[in-house]
């Protein structure tokens, strides 16, 4: 087990930073087994407060401080499983690890708008430079394109999409309230548009065209008459010289004939019971 001095702090490092030179030595001679894995355990415990200390850091980022220490604990983790003594000593070799697994978590779990992590690294530049400029004596609070990539050695293009990709880390909730406008506020949700129903007639109209093109000339006045005059089936009738039967008939098979050729998926000019062109 770790005594008391094998856990003490240096003075050169942090009071969260224990001594766990030997323990890593053991560690690198002993083969695996129930030996090894106590003394890693206890290592991982000991360097414990450090992982969460990183944690922190992260804190006000949208992430409950719970999930940020576990996340900060895999990392650590990870550092005391792959770390070679030789490399010198525990503590620089573990921070950027342990950091590492913090950001990658809220790379890939955060975003909730998917952004490519090219994208996600120009953000980060841009937002960057941004917060820099603005800190500048007289700097504005919203610099132009120009000087954000001037600061971040970015193109004005890299810092549009860096900017865009700002706004893709949250996303608003439909219930959030606008500015108000003229004393009233609405939400979100009050703002968006509804699906126009005309699309639907169009697609069915040119769905149909096709068909109506292939109809006799008589069958297509008919059906004109019909859905676009609204005239009766009698009517339409006494206009041609057929009973109401006949032209009852007549728009039952035209429409047929129609809504088939709207739902025929082959290339040929056929009349089609697909299969023969022509």
């Amino acid at each position: 087990m770790l005594t008391t001095a094998a856990l003490r702090r240096t003075k050169a490092a942090h009071e969260d930073s224990p001594d766990t030179a030997a323990a890593f030595g053991s560690l690198a001679g002993l083969s695996e087994g129930p030996e090894r894995d106590r003394l890693r355990e206890e290592v991982i415990e000991a360097w414990l407060p450090m992982a969460h200390r990183i944690a922190s850091g992260f804190r006000d980022k949208g992430e409950s401080i719970e999930d940020l220490r576990q996340v900060a604990a895999m990392g650590l983790v990870k550092a005391v499983n792959s770390y070679d003594p030789q490399r010198g000593r525990f503590e620089p070799y573990a921070v950027p690890t342990i950091r590492g697994e913090l950001r990658r978590h809220f790379r890939d779990h955060m975003w909730d708008v998917h952004v490519p992590h090219r994208v996600q690294g120009l953000r980060n530049k841009v937002r960057l430079a941004r917060q820099e400029l603005a800190q500048q004596p007289g700097g504005s609070t919203e610099p132009d394109i120009g000087a954000i990539a001037a600061r971040a050695a970015l193109t004005e293009d890299e810092v549009r999409e860096g900017l865009t990709a700002i706004d893709g880390f949250s996303a608003l909730s439909l219930d959030a309230e606008l500015l108000p406008v003229d004393g009233q506020g609405d939400n979100l949700v009050d703002s968006l548009g509804a699906l126009d129903s005309a699309y639907d007639i169009v697609i069915d109209r040119e769905a149909a065209k096709v068909g109506l093109e292939h109809l006799p000339e008589r069958e297509r006045s008919i059906l004109y008459m019909r859905f676009f005059e609204d005239l009766t089936q009698s009517r339409i009738g006494a206009r041609f010289g057929i009973s109401q039967m006949h032209v009852s008939r007549l728009i039952h098979d035209s429409c047929m004939r129609v809504r088939e050729e709207a739902s025929c998926d082959c290339d040929c000019d056929c009349d089609c019971d697909c299969g023969e062109g022509g």
